[in-house]
């Protein structure tokens, strides 16, 4: 028996683990954004936006086809099984994914704008260095990664202003009840 796969075993192939990651990682996206409050919540109504801040809903549309193409660019380099660089870039993938996860319960669960910057600065280098990998080992899966780090340069934007603007967001209490005597 030949180890060479032929074209049509590997497409069926790709097909499977596409069929796997891409519901997989936006469902999981999807949840843990939805678990942690992100959205309109009474806090976040409460911070004071900048200018260029997209509506609400606009997040709901772009996050899940973003995750869907983070998992196609992630079935590209899974597939590469000859490659070198194919553990380096799944290993980078999996930190920067878990980077991602976590800035939502950061930001809007626990409140804390400040260290949701710094921490998404972390998730940019870390997410660019998964593309330059996955160059490496497959061009179109870096080329999928690109809208990904766009969107991550606009929300790293998007939180500096946000803490910049709001210099007490750790501490604003929504809707607590105030006497004067």
């Amino acid at each position: 028996m030949v180890g060479i796969a032929t074209k049509g075993q590997l497409r069926m192939s790709f097909l499977r683990w596409a069929l796997v990651l891409v519901p997989l990682i936006v469902l999981i996206g999807s949840l843990v954004g939805a678990l942690s409050g992100s959205g309109e919540t009474a806090w976040y109504a409460a911070l004071e936006k900048p200018s260029f801040q997209p509506p609400g809903y606009l997040f709901g549309i772009v996050w899940p086809i973003l995750y869907a193409l983070m998992a196609f660019a992630l079935v590209g380099v899974i597939q590469a099984r000859g490659s070198r660089w194919r553990g380096l870039a799944v290993g980078l993938f999996i930190a920067q994914l878990v980077v991602n996860l976590l800035w939502s319960p950061i930001f809007f669960g626990m409140h804390q704008v400040s260290f949701a910057l710094l921490w998404i600065v972390v998730m940019l280098g870390l997410a660019t260095a998964t593309t330059i990998v996955f160059g490496r080992v497959r061009r179109i899966s870096a080329w999928l990664m690109v809208p990904y780090l766009a969107w991550i340069c606009f929300a790293t934007l998007l939180n500096y202003e946000v803490d910049r603007l709001n210099p007490d967001a750790e501490t604003l209490v929504v809707g607590a009840m105030s006497t004067q005597i």
